[in-house]
């Protein structure tokens, strides 16, 4: 099965799989949404089976929920577990700051939330997802669906004042509806093309009426992991500091046998 992933599959398997072992037995873990945190949460599953660690879990997304349960581990609501250990979540960018663009899967406000009531965030990522300034991606802002139009009227407006190079804005649909989060809201994607300060735009955006939250993580994550196809693994903390270290793909066929989609 393991030679059958594509090259990014790869490197997102590698990254999950080393970032899984900061989870010692006890902690409460955030679990992130996304493709890439879906691989973590099988990860995180298959060490729960192989040592038999009591975990708490509380997820970011009804579908990461419902993955999660599948693979055997214990999940509970925020509330519950008041606050957090650790979470570990995927992004769609990530700069040498450590500030992330997230939201690619509709779930930035409970992400964000989660993240920030956790000791320590880690961020797992194919090694593509690193850049030099954030913005390539379109950047997801959370927004109510009463008065949508004027909200992102507003946000185009506030745009001409931010240092980036774009300013379209797109309502993200679901087929020929909008989508709607989990929260019931919708998503506006901004095609910035480069953010030349997130804190500033991160800030502007949430003053405005209809806005949720932004997708901009700033000062949010502690611990970068990007994986590469080959197995290698990078490890970047918020400090500077780095290490390398190496994932066994080809090891891993109990994670493998698993899949079923």
């Amino acid at each position: 099965m393991a030679a059958d992933l594509s090259p990014i599959e790869k490197a997102k398997f590698a990254a999950s799989k080393r970032a899984v072992d900061f989870v010692t037995d006890g902690m409460k873990v955030g679990l992130g949404t996304g493709s890439t945190a879906a691989w973590m949460v099988r990860c995180l599953a298959d060490r729960v089976r192989e040592e038999g660690l009591k975990l708490t879990c509380v997820a970011t997304s009804t579908r990461t929920a419902d993955l999660a349960r599948s693979l055997g581990l214990t999940v509970v609501a925020l509330e519950e577990a008041r606050w957090l250990d650790l979470t570990i979540d995927g992004a769609d960018e990530a700069d040498g700051q450590l500030s992330l663009i997230k939201g690619g899967g509709a779930a930035l406000l409970q992400e964000k939330i989660v993240a920030t009531a956790s000791d320590r965030m880690i961020v797992i990522a194919d090694a593509a997802k690193q850049v030099h300034a954030l913005g390539a991606f379109p950047l997801p802002v959370e927004v109510i669906p009463f008065g949508w139009i004027a909200t992102a009227r507003l946000i185009e407006e506030h745009l001409a004042a931010q240092d980036v190079l774009g300013h379209d804005i797109r309502l993200r649909m679901n087929g020929d509806r909008p989508l709607r989060t989990d929260e019931n809201n919708y998503i506006l994607d901004l095609h910035l093309k480069r953010i030349g300060n997130p804190r500033a735009l991160a800030l502007m955006l949430n003053q405005i009426a209809g806005v949720v939250e932004n997708g901009l993580f700033i000062d949010i994550c502690d611990t970068l992991v990007l994986g590469h196809p080959d197995g290698r693994v990078e490890v970047i903390a918020d400090d500077g500091a780095r290490s390398e270290g190496r994932v066994d793909i080809a090891a891993s066929a109990n994670i493998f046998s698993d899949l079923g989609d």
